[in-house]
Order: structure tokens, then sequence, then C-alpha cells
């Protein structure tokens, strides 16, 4: 693994030295039992490869009958902290059915637990998870250039180490389809976990070194070729702070990486397991974000000064069509 000086591991894990213990995390994800998919067309437990000898297995949600498909797959790993928890988790399913009503399509994928491998074990498997879902793109009716990994919880911390770890060949492992891309075009961090400090039950027994967490903790690989990310955060979460999410977005958004932030009102940790309205904000955000960056990439507006003739709410002179907008990118850029 990567090794990084005692002040390094402080910098990286500071915005959670204060997050309860991760057994809060694995009782707070889990929530009620998979809620009924609606209108999903749903594949289930399709094996995308190994997990030493074990099995890895996902499912696929496509966009109901009748809505236009944007080619898009988002890959959803549950959270749990690391030791519970599975593909099935009912708030995945509640996002699955407001992204695919705006035409996603979702998988659900399983990782293994702390007590069936140790790190690097779970990011080997995500990789995993997004090669297959490239090299089965015509078969999912997406587009290879469009995968996206969203992480809720502790599968946060996998989604973000995911966007931060692009072509570091370490991180590959061997799970199936070798030679496949295991790049993700872009991330969702859903009250992600942004380090690995409270998952010492990740490494083997006498290896949870501050170098060794420190290596495993997405805020290790911040830099501007991070892939684009949206964080979502209730502003009362009690077991990982909104202050974690804000903090990552900040150094993501310095750097020129095409990043934003959702905070939900008053909402607490896995708000999504019962509360459809802040899920249906969420898909917004979600959509909105990965629509304009991706899908249909085009720049907002200049604001143009305002006032004067040409200016205000139009977009002044500068403004030039295809333009790069105050907040916007243009396409492939860095600036939203």
């Amino acid at each position: 693994m990567a090794r990084v000086s005692r002040r390094g591991f402080i910098t990286a894990s500071s915005a959670l030295a204060a997050a309860p213990a991760l057994t809060a995390i694995a009782a707070r994800a889990q929530g009620p039992a998979a809620p009924d998919i609606g209108n999903l067309r749903v594949e289930k437990d399709i094996v995308f490869g190994k997990g030493g000898t074990m099995d890895l297995t996902l499912d696929v949600y496509q966009p109901p009958t009748g809505v236009t498909p944007k080619r898009m797959a988002i890959i959803h790993l549950f959270g749990g902290g690391f030791f519970a928890g599975n593909k099935n988790a009912g708030y995945i399913i509640n996002d699955a059915k407001a992204l695919g009503a705006r035409g996603y399509t979702n998988i659900s994928a399983n990782y293994r637990l702390q007590t069936q491998g140790s790190w690097p074990a779970q990011i080997h498997d995500v990789k995993a998870a997004v090669r297959w879902t490239r090299a089965n793109a015509a078969r999912l009716g997406i587009e290879p250039n469009r995968i996206v990994v969203a992480g809720y919880s502790a599968g946060g911390m996998l989604s973000l180490m995911a966007a931060g770890t692009n072509g570091r060949k370490e991180f590959e492992g061997d799970g199936g389809n070798a030679g496949v891309s295991s790049d993700v075009n872009a991330c969702v961090g859903v009250y992600p976990l942004a380090s690995a400090q409270i998952a010492a039950g990740l490494f083997p027994q006498g290896q949870a070194t501050p170098e060794n967490i420190a290596a495993a903790s997405p805020t290790t690989y911040i830099s501007n070729t991070f892939a684009p990310t949206i964080f979502i955060h209730g502003t009362k979460d009690g077991t990982i702070p909104v202050a974690s999410s804000v903090d990552f977005f900040t150094k993501l958004h310095a750097l020129g990486v095409p990043s934003t932030l959702t905070l939900i009102q008053g909402a607490d940790h896995a708000f999504d397991n019962n509360a459809p309205d802040a899920v249906e904000v969420m898909a917004a955000s979600i959509d909105l974000f990965l629509d304009r960056l991706i899908i249909n990439p085009r720049p907002y507006p200049s604001f143009g000064g305002g006032g004067g003739r040409g200016g205000g709410r139009g977009g002044g002179r500068g403004a030039a069509p295809g333009g790069r907008g105050a907040e916007g990118a243009a396409p492939g850029g860095r600036g939203q």
C-alpha cells in the first residue's frame, strides 16, 4: 500500500475524527425490508465476478417501459459499516425507482464484507463491478463512457475511492473482465464515509496502521483528476457529520473538479429509507448534475452583469452561445 506521513493521515481523517462507532453506521444503514420495485424491470443475482472463491452478484434495474433511457448506468454500493448489508437495501430500491423514472439504468452490486475479505478486497470488488458493466454495455443498453458509481455510508467510501483511483492498477484486483477499464465517469457520495479511520476491521490484525488507513481513505486521493462528484447529505446526520461532505466538496471544487453538494435540511443518516420527498430531491439533483455534465453537456449561461441593455437574467453580451457559464463547465471541462 502507499505510505503517507502521520501528518498526512491526520489531515485525511480529521473530518471524521469524532464520528460514532462503526456499529452505529451498520445499524442505521440497514433500514426496513426492501420495498416493492414498482414498475422497474429487474434481472436478479447476476454473477459479475469472483471475490477470492466467492461469487459476486448484482441486480440490474432497467427504467420502466415507456421511459426514454439515458443510456447511463449507476452502480449502487450499499452501506452497513463493512460488516453488514447487501445489494437488496431498501434505500437503494427507493433511489433506483426515482432515478429509473428519469431514464437511468441502476445496478446494485454486492462486495465482500470485512468478515469475507480484508482490504483492499472491497475496492477490488467495486472495480470488478465497473468492468463487468462496461464489458456488458451493449447488453445493458448503455454507453460504455457513461458509468457512475453511487455509494451510501460505508459504500460511499468505496464510491469515492473508485472516483479517486481511476487508472491505478494496484486497486484493480482479479475479479473478472481483465483488460476492461474500471474507470468511472462520475461519482455519487450519499452521506459517505470520507476516511477509513473508523473502519479498522477492514485490515488484518495489527495492520490498521495510520499509513494503511490513510491509503484506504478517499481524501488521500483528492486531485484534479478526481471523477466528477455529487455529494448528498442530511444536515442533521448523527452518524457521519455533514461537515465531512462539505469539506470534501470544497477541496474538489478548489481544484476545478466538476462537483456539487445537495444538503437535505433536517435529515439524519439513511434518510432515503423512509423520506420519499427527500428521495425525489436527491434524484432530481443527481439527474441535473449528470445530464448537464455528461449526457447532454452544456454550460449554464453567464449572468452578464445584469441591469443594462443586453444584461439581466438572460445573460449579457459576453454570454456567447456555447460559452462557459459562471457556474457551468464546457463539455469535458472542470468548471462546475
